[in-house]
């Protein structure tokens, strides 16, 4: 099979292995108030990263380069990987952190290579410029410079359908508290 193929499927499955992934974690938890709250706390940034993104973003209409955008080619999926460290961090187990970096570590990786390849074709002399300023994964600091200074839009927000992050971490959150108080 080839590259392409293996990136293709594994962005495929990503959502589909979703559930999964909170079955696991549901089934590995140990959750105690202390570990909820330190990673109700660490997840909190991760939302704050994910919201902050999606009111930049036109997706596949116009390169994201305002924001969080300054800081990180890939800000909603940096707001994922803090959002699983605080879910993981909320099941206090070794074994509901590994499954979530397993995951995270199999399915991201091609997710981040096909959307880079995609912005390549989309925005051919804008994302390679964007590139040689902005870093993948892992944020600078400062933001680079940049010549778009948008703001945050709710609309864009509502129109990315952000909440649903949010009610996804809220659904997690009721089934840890919900095992920890009934086992």
């Amino acid at each position: 099979m080839s590259e392409s193929k293996i990136i293709n499927t594994l962005y495929g499955l990503r959502v589909r292995v979703g559930p999964l992934l909170v079955i696991g974690v549901f089934l590995a938890a140990r959750s105690t108030w202390r570990s909820l709250a330190v990673g109700l706390a660490v997840a909190a940034v991760g939302l704050l990263i994910r919201a902050w993104a999606s009111g930049h973003i036109q997706k596949e209409k116009k390169l994201a380069i305002s924001g969080p955008y300054r800081h990180t080619r890939n800000p909603l999926y940096l707001g994922n990987f803090v959002l699983g460290i605080g879910i993981a961090a909320a099941t206090n187990s070794m074994w509901g952190a590994a499954l979530f970096f397993l995951y995270f570590g199999l399915f991201y990786p091609p997710v981040i290579i096909e959307e880079r390849e995609r912005m390549r074709r989309l925005f051919p002399a804008a994302y390679a410029n964007y590139t040689r300023r902005v870093p993948l994964f892992f944020p600078r600091l400062r933001p680079s410079p940049g010549e778009d200074e948008r703001r945050f839009r709710w609309a864009l927000y509502r129109k990315n359908r952000e909440q649903r992050a949010l009610l996804g971490t809220a659904f997690v959150w009721a089934l840890l508290v919900a095992k920890m108080l009934l086992f």
